[in-house]
């Protein structure tokens, strides 16, 4: 989804390292230098590069039409043939019809129909086409921080790997959680009595989950915490901000082939059949959040386990809307985003503050036990 318009899905990538020196002529040249060019894509081999953000078929990045203020605006191109697995089954079916009919109804070992498989495979990828997509790229320079308009891990790897060869610089995933230690509490947790025990286990822990799986605790706990004030959260030197749970939440426990999910869909004060999963040991992997701060108000679905925000629907008042250039929309839009991940940036701080206390065992899980059984 486009970070020009409409509502933005994205992922946060934190830089490492310094800026080069003359980081201006620098990156201009690192752009046009990786910048997408058309060439035969060989086999399932992708064809990745830079285009403008504005204008997919723009490679040439004149008059640094990608600078905006602090940041750098453009995007990446990934062009990746892709045979449909239903056509691969009927041509291999069609290939064994005839490799039957040519050994005189033989039969076809597994190694065989491998190697027909991979044949048939290779042959449809030299004549397909390849399918081009597009992923917008926003980078605070200031902050080193880049927000990345999507959310797979393939087009993540594609990302991570082109921008360490144009500009030598590491990125790596951004979680608010990153070098956060439970030990002391773990610690604490583990010297409760059995009853107390139970009471974590009321809340979403049990025997097939992580002790600490950081974003679906905290979703978990920001449910109760969005209900306890009727969908007000206290944040410590930003006041009180709306937090409201709507229509759909997906909880699981186990994980892999063992993992078990339950789908919750419907009106904020419909979500019972949640707090029924959360009570038989379910945690929270992603909601749908309406947030709500100074008149404005966002709303998208957070996926805890890499706080990844997707269809995130940002504030807009349409008069003044129609007034404002394109770089204001955009500069808008961007301190938008910023400022939905920041408060959730804060929440989740919140949450970790009040993990780590005592009060985690003797308050806080007391009350969700309570909240879950209303």
């Amino acid at each position: 989804m486009s970070l020009l318009k409409g509502s933005v899905t994205f992922t946060r990538f934190r830089i490492a390292g310094n800026h080069p020196a003359h980081f201006s002529t620098f990156i201009d040249e690192r752009l046009k230098k990786y910048a997408f060019r058309e060439s035969a894509v060989q086999g399932d081999e992708d064809n990745t590069g830079w285009t403008s953000l504005e204008n997919i078929l723009d490679t040439d990045f004149k008059n640094e039409e990608y600078a905006l203020g602090d940041y750098l605006l453009f995007s990446l191109r990934i062009d990746r043939k892709m045979v449909p697995a239903s056509l691969l089954k009927v041509r291999l079916l069609e290939g064994e019809k005839k490799l039957r009919v040519e050994s005189g109804g033989k039969r076809i070992y597994r190694e065989q129909r491998e190697i027909l498989k991979e044949q048939i495979r290779a042959g449809l990828l030299e004549n397909s086409h390849p399918i081009p997509s597009f992923h917008g790229v926003c980078w605070s320079v200031s902050k080193n921080m880049l927000f990345f308009s999507s959310l797979t891990e393939k087009a993540s790897e594609e990302f991570q790997d082109l921008f360490k060869r144009s500009f030598g610089l590491t990125v790596y995933p951004f979680v608010p959680w990153e070098g956060a230690s439970m030990a002391d509490n773990e610690t604490t947790a583990s010297s409760t009595t059995a009853g107390k025990a139970r009471t974590h286990k009321a809340a979403g822990a049990d025997e097939s989950t992580p002790a600490f799986s950081p974003g679906r605790e905290f979703l978990t706990w920001l449910w109760f915490k969005s209900e306890e004030r009727g969908g007000t959260v206290m944040i410590p030197d930003l006041g009180d901000t709306g937090v409201t749970f709507l229509r759909r939440i997906v909880l699981e426990s186990g994980d892999g082939d063992y993992s078990e999910s339950v789908v919750c869909q419907g009106l904020h004060s419909d979500l019972k059949e949640g707090k029924e999963a959360l009570r038989r040991g379910k945690k929270i992997k992603e909601a749908r959040i309406k947030l709500t701060r100074d008149a404005a108000d966002w709303e998208f679905t957070l996926k805890a386990d890499y706080f990844h925000f997707q269809s995130m629907k940002l504030p807009v008042a349409p008069d003044e809307e129609e007034e404002k250039e394109a770089d204001g929309r955009t500069l808008e839009r961007i301190y938008l985003m910023e400022t939905a991940a920041g408060i959730m940036d804060r929440l989740f701080e919140l949450f970790l503050t009040v993990r780590r206390s005592p009060g985690w065992i003797t308050e806080e899980l007391p009350r969700m036990e309570k909240w879950l059984h209303q």
